[in-house]
């Protein structure tokens, strides 16, 4: 029998290489003469990075930039096919780098991802891929057009301070110190929401509440926002516009930039549909499954390529939340949670009990299915 497990990871327990490791074992417990293929998945946010350079034998590069707060980060990116830098904003202005309590989207910025792209540049790579999933920022994307070369001026013909803050002086701007080589930069920007720029569907209504923002400071950072478009000439209302604080109006209005589904770019570099159409089952998974899957999320892409060559799909979780159950029109064929009953949530995340957990559901799985399905 072969086997395609292309998990997404447990958040907070296991990357998805490592939970691509758990079941392989549990698979080859139940079946040791098995075929198992591995292929890491993302959709863009925290992890993508790993998932795509564990997938592509490629390689790991580190650069010390500015977080979100201003705080210096250890950022990692990945270079893979020798000519291709792969960048998640997560690592270098991802929520998760903020502790909930100084969580401030007026004064988080995008700047740390500049300094990555501009790293990258340096090293001399032109072609991007660039997860925008996991922000702590709604800025517009200035901090990181800062980073390049933009400058962004008020009245006293000034720099604006950076984030979200700062868009409401912006009177003018200028490329005269951008850096020469983001011309011939190409970026495939992973961005899995449709959201524009402003609006009651906007970045700052819909997604500034999780990232700290009072209701008076989502009026004001939709304002501003508003005013940004007008003045730059970009289209706010472009599907994704609105995407990590309006990173997707930036890389739209100010570079050679194509946004495209998380899961889509992850398979086409990754060759998971060859993978697929080899394969004799899928195995798939996230930390939760719920109605939020089939939004764009990686299991919901890899159950869609399974469906094309007819395949079966079971999908392991930590969870299955509320609406998981659509995902059975989605193309998931089995929704397993691997958690056992009457653990705290701390206990089910220790990364040694979330790796067992899920061992013991691929092979307990796995030798069901053998016995249904032969």
């Amino acid at each position: 029998m072969k086997i395609v497990a292309a998990p997404d990871s447990f958040k907070g327990s296991l990357t998805s290489l490592e939970a691509c490791m758990a079941i392989k074992s549990g698979i080859l417990s139940a079946s040791p003469d098995a075929e198992v293929n591995l292929c890491p998945v993302a959709d863009g946010g925290e992890g993508t990075v790993q998932a795509i350079v564990n997938a592509t034998d490629g390689q790991f590069r580190h650069t010390v930039v500015e977080g979100p707060l201003g705080d210096p980060v250890t950022a990692k990116w990945g270079v893979i096919h020798g000519d291709t830098a792969v960048i998640e904003m997560a690592s270098a202005a991802g929520i998760t780098l903020v502790e909930k309590e100084r969580l401030d989207p007026f004064r988080a910025s995008t700047y740390g991802v500049g300094e990555l792209i501009n790293d990258a540049i340096d090293e001399g790579f032109r072609n991007f891929i660039i997860g925008i999933g996991g922000s702590a920022t709604n800025d517009g994307g200035t901090g990181m057009l800062t980073a390049l070369g933009y400058e962004f001026t008020g009245n006293d013909c000034k720099p604006v301070p950076g984030g979200a803050i700062g868009l409401g002086g912006i009177e003018s701007y200028s490329d005269a110190h951008l850096n020469p080589h983001i011309k011939d930069c190409k970026f495939t920007i992973m961005c899995d929401v449709d959201n524009p720029l402003c609006g009651p569907e906007g970045c700052s209504r819909v997604f500034g509440p999780q990232k700290g923002a009072t209701e008076e400071q989502i009026k004001m950072m939709d304002e501003w926002l508003h005013r940004f478009a007008l003045l730059t000439g970009g289209d706010p209302d472009a599907p994704g516009a609105g995407a990590a604080g309006g990173m997707g109006y930036a890389f739209r209005t100010f570079t050679n930039a194509v946004l495209r589904r998380g899961i889509d770019v992850v398979a086409e570099v990754t060759g998971l549909e060859s993978k697929i159409a080899s394969a004799d089952l899928v195995i798939t998974g996230e930390g939760k499954i719920d109605a939020q899957t089939v939004m764009g999320k990686a299991p919901a892409g890899v159950a869609a390529i399974a469906k094309k060559y007819n395949r079966k799909v079971i999908a392991f979780c930590g969870c299955a939340g509320e609406g998981a159950d659509i995902c059975y029109k989605y193309g998931i064929d089995v929704i397993c949670p691997i958690t056992p009953e009457c653990v705290t949530l701390e206990e089910a995340m220790e990364k040694t009990a979330a790796y067992r957990n899920l061992e013991a559901a691929a092979c307990r799985t796995l030798s069901q299915h053998m016995t249904r399905y032969g």
